[in-house]
């Protein structure tokens, strides 16, 4: 039982390491829990290198077959081959049209991206919160059972229930760390699909 306590002790002890607050990559955000820093919105300038776009973030939701094509876009379902194909399509003219063009999708794409991206990293947050509430729990009752190990009479009922419940929650735990390590990439898989977007927009558009 008590090498059992000790590896459960470890986790929990790597899991408030990885997740505390004093661990936090920016005093910003002690809630993240990624390796991965947080930036919290894309930039314009950090991917697009076109005609600005003052106008079009105001405006690219009017046209009907731009905001069609960005819901098309957006999803990461979709091959980012058929996504360039789409677009080269859509952007098509003389150049004062394929300029317009491109900076209505260009708008809408980056609207659309960065309000996935944004919600995507209030999940983790939260799930980040979440997981140090969970490994504060284990640690306490972790606590629990050392001290009724250590009284005068044992409550063995009461022990192994407690120790039972430790098992358990230390198992969903180590599950949940696993999977955040996955869920941690997409919104730089997110960054990576609206970079790739914008490049065949610009292309098209010269």
């Amino acid at each position: 039982m008590r090498r059992l306590l000790h590896l459960l002790a470890a986790v929990v002890a790597n899991c408030l390491a990885a997740c505390g607050p004093s661990q936090a990559a920016d005093p910003r955000y002690p809630d993240w829990p990624c390796v991965q820093a947080k930036v919290p919105e894309i930039s314009v300038a950090a991917i697009w290198a076109g005609p600005p776009i003052d106008d079009a973030e105001k405006t690219w939701e009017n046209d009907a077959r731009v905001k069609e094509l960005v819901l098309r876009l957006v999803p990461r379902r979709v091959p980012i081959e058929e996504a360039q194909r789409r677009i080269a399509e859509f952007i098509a003219g003389s150049a004062a049209v394929r300029e317009e063009k491109g900076k209505l999708l260009f708008a809408g794409l980056l609207d659309r991206l960065n309000r996935e991206r944004t919600e995507v990293m209030d999940g983790i947050e939260r799930l980040g919160r979440r997981m140090k509430d969970a490994a504060e729990n284990i640690r306490n009752d972790i606590s629990e059972v050392h001290r009724l190990q250590n009284a005068a009479n044992q409550d063995q009922s009461k022990l192994q229930d407690l120790l039972n419940r430790v098992e358990w929650n230390t198992r969903i735990f180590e599950d949940r760390r696993k999977t955040m390590r996955y869920v941690c990439e997409v919104p730089t898989l997110i960054e990576q699909r609206l970079f790739a977007l914008s490049r065949a927009v610009q292309q098209a558009i010269e």
